[in-house]
This record gives structure tokens, C-alpha cells and sequence, in this order.
């Protein structure tokens, strides 16, 4: 599964990200050409074909002419509070609706999910919400709000003190390893990928809506 390009990385290698390190963040930057910011905060997401849903009038017809509501997931945007030993996250979004037929008044419920990734596979929490879409009557499209919240444990998020000391230790010419970058040992990489937490968003969707998402 991918994402889209609006999830925040939670290891960046690129010249400049120093000054956007908070309080706390890890910066990385000395004797190997490396510039890195580790953050305790999940990067936050809609996974790819999950932030769009589609509902037809009848099941067995997903043509076009039987299309009933789209709705899209969109403007996600975060807040990361990680000064106490639970980090909270709670992400906020909107879902803009559009409906085939707008005789009547008529209200949609959608389902969501939020779920915490950690490595980049390894489930740690799932929960399922609903948004309410309401439509006036004569209305096309509508518009609704949501929003999801998830806690990490810092320690879970944090380097061990021994990693930690191996990447930012000062390397001085002539060192044996003042060449080396220690973001590609792999037992560095490795501790990396166990801090790296991932916050998604998307609707819950079937299987049959899933797949028409992948497809169109």
C-alpha cells in the first residue's frame, strides 16, 4: 500500500530541513553530508484508492448510469502534542460530496477508518468512524467535516540512547569511520524503522469499492 505525497516523512535526507526541526526533534548534519530530522510525531496520510467512496443505486451495477454519491476526502491537515510520554495526534478533514439526483432532502452516513501504523506495516490501532453528509433538497453536492485522534508511547517513537549517540557523534579527518554514513548501517536503519509511526486516514471501504478505485 502507498500514500499520498501529503503524508509528512518521518526521515527526511535533504539539505534545509535543520530549521524546520522542533524542540526535541533529532537533527542530524555533521561530518557526512547528511541532513536528517526524527520527530516523535506520526507522519500523517490517506492511503492510495482509500480517499475516495462510491455507492451505486443497486449492487450488481457499478456502470456510470447507476452511480448514486462520490464523496473525496481532502484538506487533512495535523496537530502533534508530544511534550508528555503519550503523544497525541489528531488529524482534522474535510469530505466533499456530490449526488446523481438532488430531488429531496437526504442525508449520507460514510464510514471511515484511523489507524496507526509503526515500521510501515505492523498494525497498532484501528478504529472506524462516521461522517454525515446532508443535503438539501435540489442540492448536488454537499460538504462535512471530520476528525481523528491516536496516541503513541514516546518510547515506542524514540531512538535508543546508544543509536542515538552513533548518529550524532562528531567525526573528526582521519577517524575510521569519518567517511562512513551511520544512517546506512543496518542496524541503524533498523532502529530507525521501529520509531517511524504512521497515522492514516481514509474511508472504510469494500472490497468491491476498493477495487473500483484501483480500476477507474
Amino acid at each position: 500500500m502507498t500514500y499520498r505525497r501529503h503524508a509528512l516523512p518521518l526521515l527526511a535526507l535533504a539539505g534545509g530541513l535543520a530549521g524546520c526541526a522542533g524542540e526535541g526533534d533529532l537533527v542530524v548534519d555533521q561530518g557526512v553530508g547528511i541532513t536528517a530530522v526524527l520527530s516523535t510525531c506520526p507522519a500523517v496520510g490517506i492511503p492510495d484508492y482509500t480517499g475516495d467512496i462510491t455507492t451505486f443505486g443497486s449492487a450488481n451495477d457499478a456502470s456510470l448510469a447507476n452511480l448514486d454519491v462520490t464523496a473525496t476526502i481532502t484538506n487533512l491537515r495535523s496537530t502533534c502534542n508530544d511534550e508528555g510520554e503519550r503523544v497525541y495526534t489528531e488529524a482534522s478533514f474535510d469530505v466533499l460530496a456530490r449526488r446523481t439526483d438532488a430531488r429531496g432532502s437526504r442525508t449520507v452516513t460514510l464510514p471511515y477508518f484511523v489507524t496507526v501504523l509503526r515500521g510501515g506495516s505492523a498494525v497498532v490501532t484501528k478504529r472506524v468512524g462516521e461522517v454525515t453528509v446532508t443535503f438539501a433538497d435540489g442540492q448536488e453536492r454537499a460538504q462535512a467535516s471530520g476528525k481523528a485522534g491516536s496516541f503513541i508511547d514516546r518510547s515506542a517513537a524514540s531512538l535508543p540512547e546508544d543509536i542515538r549517540e552513533r548518529i550524532t557523534r562528531r567525526r573528526r579527518a582521519g577517524d575510521v569511520d569519518a567517511a562512513l554514513d551511520p544512517l546506512a548501517a543496518p542496524e541503524v536503519r533498523a532502529a530507525i524503522q521501529r520509531t517511524r509511526f504512521e497515522m492514516l486516514v481514509g474511508f472504510q471501504l469494500s472490497e468491491q469499492q476498493l477495487a473500483y478505485n484501483a480500476t477507474r
